[in-house]
């Protein structure tokens, strides 16, 4: 049965989201459009590029995290120099390295940009600081002036898991047409930031595709569920307080109401052990997630039927 797939952000918590791909692979579930959220949007591209949930689960058992916090200079001087950094750059770290890896991937099964593709395949989330907007990408970036199927796949995996202050923002200027007026030169660039700021699970995303349809295809959700366990955060200077920032406002997603009206399409993985930003976060912890995505995935399609998917999505458009 082919489905679309909706992945919701979580930062390193993405190998849950591996597992219960596993799971929906085994029951026999293929996946046809795809989108995602801040690291769920890594696991939506790597799979609209033909990855499998087994190489998902490799790859990210195999990939140290902390390899993506790039130290300069600034880390180097206590205390004043993330500080100083932080003015600067406006994050703590450089996305770079994320975006590399992601282009390396892609670039291994002839992804880089999305016109490399089928149309509507896959979209990402991010958050336009500059203007307050929740960016669909690729079709948005054309507010910009650039062309979606000449964007970069891994430029926007980047801005949507560049967490606020955690990562640099990725900055763009907008591009103007021969003859177009332009903005004053300041107000040509624009800061984007992580998708989840303003929607970490767009399980919305498809439904304008499928309103009118009597057996539309079915649009499931894949969502971490369950806050960490919380720990004193030991304050000392800038950076830790910044961290503590980070995890008390990302792991804070966790918290937010589950819609129960969506239960019926929506993939619940237990991740309470772990933190969003836990980018250490040891061999035996991404285990334990990646079981919990695949008993989770299990569960859900045990039960799981078109018939009753179109019956409980026919009730919930017709409520409105």
């Amino acid at each position: 049965m082919e489905v679309n797939a909706v992945f919701q952000g979580g930062g390193v918590k993405a190998i849950g989201l591996a597992g219960a791909v596993c799971s929906a692979e085994k029951h026999g579930i293929a996946f046809g459009r795809l989108a995602g959220t801040s690291s769920g949007s890594i696991i939506a591209s790597l799979l609209a590029a033909g990855y499998t949930g087994e190489e998902l689960k490799d790859i990210i058992m195999k990939t140290p995290f902390s390899h993506f916090l790039k130290h300069t200079a600034f880390h180097q001087i206590r205390w004043l120099g993330p500080a100083v950094r932080l003015y600067m750059k406006k994050g703590l770290y450089s996305g770079e390295r994320l975006e590399a890896w992601a282009a390396n991937l892609l670039a291994a099964r002839g992804v880089r940009r999305f016109g490399d593709l089928s149309n509507g395949k896959l979209q990402i989330i991010a958050s336009d600081i500059s203007t307050g907007r929740l960016l669909v990408l690729p079709d948005d970036i054309v507010k910009y002036g650039i062309e979606p199927d000449l964007f970069s796949v891994s430029r926007a995996i980047r801005m949507s898991t560049s967490i606020p202050f955690f990562f640099d923002p990725v900055i763009l200027r907008k591009r103007y047409r021969s003859g177009e007026k332009h903005e004053a030169f300041r107000d040509q660039f624009v800061y984007v930031v992580d998708g989840g700021l303003l929607s970490n699970f767009p399980l919305w995303l498809f439904d304008k595709d499928t309103h009118n349809l009597v057996d539309p295809v079915p649009t499931l959700g894949f969502q971490l569920v369950g806050r960490a366990e919380q720990q004193p955060n030991r304050i000392v200077g800038p950076l830790t307080m910044f961290r503590a920032l980070f995890s008390t406002m990302m792991d804070a997603h966790d918290e937010r109401y589950i819609d129960e009206s969506q239960g019926f399409r929506t993939i619940k993985i237990p991740s309470a052990n772990v933190h969003t930003t836990e980018f250490n976060i040891s061999s035996e912890k991404s285990a334990d997630l990646f079981q919990a995505g695949v008993k989770a995935g299990d569960k859900f399609f045990r039960t799981f039927t078109l018939d009753r998917y179109t019956k409980l999505y026919a009730q919930r458009v017709k409520q409105g």
